[in-house]
């Protein structure tokens, strides 16, 4: 696919967007994160769009999403995946915006693993050590918006924050079970989930 960079950046904040908030900027927010007016980001999204890169829901505001298929160009390189953020496995918290990577490559001298639709987290708390998911992990989390009871996901809470906890959907609620008796589980009745935990990297030492 030809893209330009400014086109490559708009995919990427799109992504991050949708994963730390859970929906997708606004044209002016994307104006004022590269540094362009709103007028040309109108026409860098539109040509996205005609390139079968963005989908965008007609007379919704806040829709842009990456089309089925599209990897954005920093999950293109094997074992490289955008870090896109702390998540909490305690008490939920506020996600904190990051622009930077977790390279596993670097990390494990390994080239095996694909980074299509894949993004790392840097897991901060203990309520899903029993699991095996330390304080000071990296979580990687295929980007989905559905999740199967039993299943670790990143859950995007009513009231904006954000938690890595075991999803189970019951008769009337959602709950986020943790893996800690120190901690309650979370009861929802809705949640949008942000991807599902696919793989935990532990580093030790330099």
């Amino acid at each position: 696919m030809n893209l330009t960079p400014k086109q490559l950046k708009i995919l990427q904040l799109i992504r991050d967007w949708r994963v730390r908030r859970g929906y997708s900027p606004t044209m002016q927010e994307l104006a004022d994160e590269i540094g362009v007016s709103k007028v040309t980001v109108f026409e860098h999204v539109e040509a996205l769009i005609k390139k079968n890169a963005l989908v965008r829901e007609p007379n919704k505001a806040r829709s842009l999403s990456i089309a089925d298929g599209v990897a954005v160009p920093d999950e293109s390189r094997p074992m490289r995946f955008p870090l896109v953020g702390k998540i909490a496995a305690g008490h939920p918290i506020e996600r904190v915006a990051n622009e930077d990577e977790i390279d596993l490559a670097d990390m494990l001298g390994q080239d095996a693993l694909s980074a299509a639709s894949t993004f790392a987290l840097k897991v901060e708390g203990d309520s899903m050590r029993d699991e095996g998911i330390l304080d000071g992990d990296y979580i990687l989390v295929e980007r989905t918006q559905t999740a199967a009871n039993g299943e670790r996901v990143v859950a995007l809470l009513p009231d904006g924050s954000t938690t890595l906890k075991t999803f189970f959907k019951e008769d009337d609620h959602i709950r986020l079970q943790p893996a800690n008796p120190n901690f309650e589980p979370i009861r929802v009745r809705y949640c949008q989930v942000q991807g599902v935990v696919k793989g935990v990297v532990r580093r030790y030492g330099r």
